[in-house]
């Protein structure tokens, strides 16, 4: 791992990740190092890296932190809120919820040379 969940605890304002069981915490420092290596293309592991660029300890922080707060309660990352009618249903997006933070501004400068991320979002436009 890049970061420890002790840097977590330390950077974290939030009880609910100063007070998450370790090994929770290190799942979810998996999956902010598993984003940021999408955002860049590569997993910083690379000697380049070592020590690791203050401004990828950062975002690795900020994406930890963010993925221990909605993997312990899922609703509160939620901003949606669902209705279904028989065989209708809609969803409206509401204010607040839990967002994933910005962190490309601080990936940038590390991003694979003629890496480009494949968005696995789709457009739909109305027929």
């Amino acid at each position: 791992m890049l970061i420890q969940p002790s840097d977590v605890v330390s950077y974290s304002v939030y009880d609910e990740v100063k007070n998450r069981p370790e090994p929770l915490l290190i799942q979810d420092i998996l999956e902010a190092e598993a984003e940021a290596a999408r955002m860049a293309g590569h997993s910083f592991t690379d000697p380049v890296y070592s020590p690791l660029p203050e401004k990828v300890k950062l975002a690795l922080l900020k994406l930890s932190q963010y993925f221990a707060l909605i993997n312990q309660n899922e609703a509160a990352a939620s901003a949606y809120q669902s209705e279904k009618i028989g065989d209708y249903s809609y969803t409206v997006s509401g204010e607040g919820g839990i967002r994933k933070p910005a962190v490309y501004h601080l990936l940038c400068e590390y991003i694979a040379p003629g890496y480009s991320p494949v968005s696995i979002s789709a457009k739909v436009r109305p027929l």
